[in-house]
């Protein structure tokens, strides 16, 4: 197959990869332009195509498909199909209808469940128990195309958003191997159209979001916890300063904490295994964070370099 594959952050690498190795022969390779990035803002080009340019690949990063010679250059491939993960920019109606099989996308949820920017992020926050990836067919429509096939991937009270990125990006690699084989072989790919009844919206994550209400139940901030590592990561006010928090999880049984059921949501209530914290039900315990201007740290360190001890308080806001 004859392949253009438009992706750009660490999520669509595998895919990539995975491609090459099935003996695909990708003719352009769409990637946003190099961006500023570190402390230098240098230029920095994205995850892929720094393994683009490994294989030799020709790589094409304009700032927009909507030029005429930007499509006229698409165009001259002649592709088979086009495979986008996370690319980033939006694709023209008459882009998507050039190659010969049309263009699927490999979206990290299980659609029509969390069409949209941030799926893995909402899945966490909601409660989902399962989350996995979709094949589809790219549409004008923001992610409302038919399914070519789906993987699941079960959430876990232990899950981040990165963990269950990183498995989802190989997930989705493996199945659009799959879907491209089908389609060097037969020609055509089966789909299912979404149910529209069923649909639901993963909005970007906003800062505003980050900033934990001790009030609400264990459960739930665990989850925002877990749901915003790596980005943009929960946060708490300690002694004045901006805390991150990087992984915790639920305590629902509070057995032998002297007055926990009583105690102040965000009140410090024990520092021998992690830093457990009173919330508005339940208690959470804090496995990892990260004090400003510090490294993350393992709880019991944090507990030792910052002298951190029963009745502290975590707080919402700056008190």
């Amino acid at each position: 197959m004859k392949i253009i594959f438009a992706g750009t952050p660490e999520f669509a690498v595998p895919a990539l990869a995975a491609l090459i190795k099935a003996g695909h022969e990708i003719v352009m390779v769409l990637t946003q332009p190099d961006r500023p990035a570190g402390r230098g803002m240098k230029l920095k080009a994205s995850p892929v195509k720094v393994l683009a340019e490994q294989h030799g690949l020709f790589v094409f990063q304009p700032e927009t498909l909507k030029d005429e010679a930007v499509k006229a250059r698409i165009a001259q491939t002649d592709a088979d199909v086009m495979i986008v993960a996370a690319y980033g920019l939006i694709i023209p109606t008459d882009v998507l209808d050039m190659p010969k099989h049309g263009c699927y996308n490999i979206h990290a949820s299980l659609l029509p469940r969390w069409r949209g920017a941030a799926p893995i992020h909402r899945a966490i926050l909601a409660g989902d128990l399962e989350t996995g990836v979709t094949i589809m067919e790219v549409v004008p429509a923001l992610d409302a195309g038919a399914m070519v096939s789906k993987g699941v991937v079960p959430i876990t009270e232990a899950d981040t958003t990165q963990g269950l990125h990183d498995a989802l990006a190989v997930l989705g690699a493996d199945l659009m191997v799959e879907a491209m084989g089908v389609l060097a072989r037969t020609g055509v790919l089966a789909s299912v159209p979404q149910d529209e009844a069923l649909v639901t919206y993963a909005h970007k994550l906003e800062k505003a979001e980050a900033a934990i209400d001790w009030h609400q139940s264990a459960v739930e901030i665990s989850r925002q916890v877990r749901a915003f590592n790596p980005f943009p990561v929960a946060q708490s006010f300690l002694r004045g300063e901006v805390c991150r928090i990087w992984m915790a999880t639920a305590v629902t049984e509070l057995s032998g904490i002297d007055a926990s059921h009583h105690a102040v949501p965000g009140v410090v209530l024990d520092t021998s295994n992690g830093i457990l914290v009173a919330c508005g039900e339940g208690a959470l315990r804090i496995t990892e964070l990260q004090a400003p201007g510090g490294k993350r740290l393992n709880a019991q360190v944090f507990i030792q370099g910052h002298a951190l001890k029963v009745g502290d308080r975590f707080t919402r806001t700056l008190v």
